[in-house]
Parts: structure tokens; C-alpha cells; sequence
């Protein structure tokens, strides 16, 4: 997994009990927040036990599965099972005789869009009748505040006798009425008709929605907009990516060119290349960018490019066509779109000038480019000014005006337009 991937949902498994498995081959598929991967088996041998369900959030580090090779003894499995669910359970059987009538009275808990839930979490407070409110209350301690199973199982632990008068309270007061401030906050219901067609949202696509509103909720997006002259780019790359093609066996587009230009900035404007922490900033060292990517069914992804700053453009140009290939195979890895410190995205691609993207959490920038267009403008020469065709685009940066002021955020996109427009037409590759 990617060094900051904490934890992923189990989405199918590829063998069941007493498969014969070979070396290498998928064992189950899982996701992280917007990668499906398959995990390998790191041995031959028989599947003898699976510890975990579809749906169920793993924890890196957590044994999935045990696998008997040749030469040794099949594990106990019954007596194996009966420890963990020993350990496990008795928290819950502490408690058991306190909250029986509640478990009649609380309605199922579910997932907001400020707090998710594993299925394991969400089976635990229906089994032990833990109410909506209460576990909205938890203080989670998993990644971004997730209530773990440990964290329930504690405060089942610790609520005992104190349950009784909980569910005193559940059966004998009234729900009160909203307020006007609550009956506004809640969004008004979507009224549909026999002709509609209902879409349930995928996976993915709610993970990316939650993300958005989470960066709004979190970020104070501010934006700068600038215009670039890429005329010396265009006439550039269109007189060497044949012979690119042919030496290199790469398109030469031009995101790599843009890459080239933003790691040179982000290296002239360090300020730029934090995250926020609480109350303290995080400098980081590496200079990663992120590349969003539509994918083929509307979702986005976003792979990093490491080491951006240390690359020369062969090597980014590389790493941008491998990145977009399997993005659209399907085929990228946890550790590939993990890490990033700054992310671009190509609104160009599709036609749009100009664009205000949403910041990639935790970043404090994003840069959005626009559609190059042959436009009329002013050329300024020692003869005199006149009117000429360029190849011109808009740069739209979005920053977090926590950390980010207007005068770093103009400089930024400023030094990257300048590096575009300062481009040396006779540059070899």
C-alpha cells in the first residue's frame, strides 16, 4: 500500500476456502479512495481461512487471510476463531444484559457526508443497539477522525449501567421540532416523476463527492487568473515530436511542458508546496504533482508525478503518458496517487478556457489550464507595436487563502507564465 494509505474496503474475493492458489495470483480485490487493486498471494498453498467479508474496512497491517504451503500443518481454524472472537466480544458481552430493550427501540445508524462508517461499525451498533446520536458522538480514532471497531467496542464498554437511563430517556421524550436554521440547512427533497431515470452514484463517484465538499468546507478558495503566449511552445513541439516519436517511442504533449514549468516554480515559491496541519504548516521536501484525469465512466483521478523538480523533460513526459495509460486501463496502483504536493488539472482538454478547481486536499494549490487558442495581440518590437496571431492561454489558480495570500498566489502563476513565454525555440531533447 501507499505510505499514507491507512486502511481500505475489501470490494470481492477472487478465491474461496480450499482454492489452490499459485504464486502471484489475486487472492481478493480492494479499494482505497479512488484506486481498485488486487493483492497477490506471496506463496503457493491452499486458502484455509478468510478473516475479513466483502465490504469490510482493513486496517494496513491486519492479516486477511491464512494460506497453508507445503509441508505444514493446516492451522486450527476453529480454535483460532474462538480466541479472536473471545477477545474481541467481550466488551460487548459486558454489556449485553443492559441494553437488550434498546436494541428494539434504536433505528439502524448510517454514513453522512461529514462522517463515514464501516459495515463492521455499522453491524456493532445495530447488534448492541448504539443510537444514531451516540455514535455520531465518538470520538473516532482512525484515519480523519473514523470511529475504528475499537472505539465502539470501548464505548459499549464504558457506557454500562448508564445505558438503562439512556433508554429511559428514548421511550418517554417527544422528538422536538426543528428549528427554522435546521429546517433551512436541510436540503429540500428531489421530486421525481415515472419517466425519471434513478442513478445510484458508484463508489468512487461518492468518494469524490464527499472530497469536493469537504475541500469547500475546509479551504478558503481564492482565485488568480493570468494569460499566457505559449506561441514559441506550439511552434516548438510541432517541429521536434516526430522525431520524439521516433526516438523516444512518446507522444510529446504539451502537459509535460507544463509540468516542466510549474516544478520550477514551485521550487522558485516553496510557500506553495505546504500542507496544513491544526494550527501548523508542513514544508514538504519533495516536490510531487498531481495530474487529475477523467476517466472513461466521468470520474476523475488524480496520479502524482514524484519528484517533479528532478526529472527533465524526457523523464516527465514519460511519466505523464504511463500515469494517463493506466489511469484509463484501470491499472494504477494505491502508491500511485498517493503523496502528491500540488495538483494540476487540463480544463483545456475540453474545450474550456478557463476554469476554478477545488483544491486536492490537504494541498493549498491547484492550477487549472485553459484551452490554447489563436487569438489577435499586441506584439511589442523595437520597431513599434502591431497585431499579430498568437497561441495564447488562461492559467487559473485556485489557493487556500488560510496560508496563501494574493501577492504569493499572483507571483506563483505569474513565474509559471513566465516560464511558458520564456521558452528557448531552439532547445534540444
Amino acid at each position: 500500500m501507499g505510505e499514507s494509505v491507512a486502511e481500505a474496503t475489501i470490494t470481492s474475493w477472487l478465491k474461496e476456502v480450499g482454492d489452490t492458489i499459485e504464486l502471484d495470483e489475486a487472492i481478493l480485490e480492494i479499494a482505497t479512495d479512488k484506486v481498485d487493486s488486487e493483492v497477490p498471494s506471496e506463496v503457493d498453498g491452499v486458502l484455509v481461512e478468510k478473516r475479513f467479508n466483502v465490504d469490510d474496512v482493513v486496517q494496513v497491517g491486519q492479516v486477511i487471510a491464512v494460506i497453508e504451503i507445503e509441508g505444514e500443518d493446516v492451522p486450527d481454524v476453529q480454535s483460532s476463531n474462538v480466541e479472536i472472537e473471545k477477545s474481541e466480544t467481550v466488551a460487548v458481552e459486558q454489556v449485553t444484559q443492559t441494553i437488550a430493550v434498546a436494541k428494539e427501540t434504536v433505528a439502524p445508524v448510517s454514513s453522512s457526508d461529514d462522517r463515514f462508517y464501516s459495515p463492521l461499525v455499522k453491524n456493532i451498533a445495530k447488534q448492541e443497539g448504539v443510537s444514531q446520536n451516540e455514535l455520531d458522538a465518538i470520538v473516532g480514532s482512525g484515519k480523519d477522525g473514523r470511529v475504528t471497531k475499537n472505539d465502539i467496542l470501548n464505548y459499549i464498554e464504558n457506557r454500562g449501567s448508564a445505558k438503562k437511563d439512556v433508554v429511559h430517556v428514548a421511550e418517554t421524550v417527544k422528538p422536538v421540532a426543528k428549528t427554522d436554521a435546521q429546517a433551512k440547512a436541510a436540503p429540500a427533497p428531489v421530486v421525481s416523476n415515472g419517466e425519471d431515470e434513478i442513478i445510484e452514484m458508484t463508489r468512487m463517484g461518492k468518494l469524490i463527492a464527499h472530497h469536493m465538499v469537504e475541500s469547500v468546507q475546509t479551504s478558503a478558495h481564492v482565485q488568480s487568473f493570468i494569460e499566457a503566449d505559449v506561441t514559441k511552445i506550439w511552434n516548438w513541439r510541432k517541429k521536434v515530436k516526430d522525431g520524439f516519436m521516433k526516438r523516444e517511442g512518446e507522444n510529446l504533449t504539451f502537459t509535460p511542458i507544463f509540468m516542466e514549468a510549474i516544478a520550477k516554480a514551485l521550487r522558485d515559491f516553496p510557500m506553495m508546496n505546504i500542507s496544513i496541519q491544526g494550527d501548523t504548516i508542513v514544508k514538504k521536501k519533495n516536490i510531487n504533482l498531481g495530474m487529475a484525469a477523467s476517466l472513461a465512466d466521468g470520474n476523475l483521478i488524480v496520479p502524482v508525478i514524484k519528484n517533479a523538480d528532478q526529472l527533465n523533460l524526457v523523464g516527465i513526459t514519460k511519466q505523464v503518458n504511463d500515469l494517463a495509460n493506466r489511469a484509463r486501463a484501470n491499472q494504477l496502483k494505491p502508491d500511485d496517487i498517493q503523496g502528491g504536493t500540488y495538483t494540476v488539472t487540463n480544463v483545456g482538454t475540453f474545450g474550456s478556457i478557463m476554469g476554478t478547481p477545488i483544491i486536492n486536499q490537504p494541498q493549498v494549490g491547484i492550477l487549472a489550464l485553459g484551452a490554447i487558442r489563436k487569438v489577435p495581440a499586441v506584439i511589442e518590437t523595437p520597431e513599434g507595436d502591431f497585431i499579430g496571431i498568437r497561441y495564447k492561454m488562461f492559467l487559473s489558480h485556485s489557493y487556500d487563502h488560510r496560508v496563501v495570500n494574493g501577492a504569493l498566489g499572483g507571483q506563483f502563476v505569474k513565474a509559471v507564465k513566465d516560464y511558458l513565454e520564456a521558452w528557448d525555440s531552439n532547445r534540444e531533447i
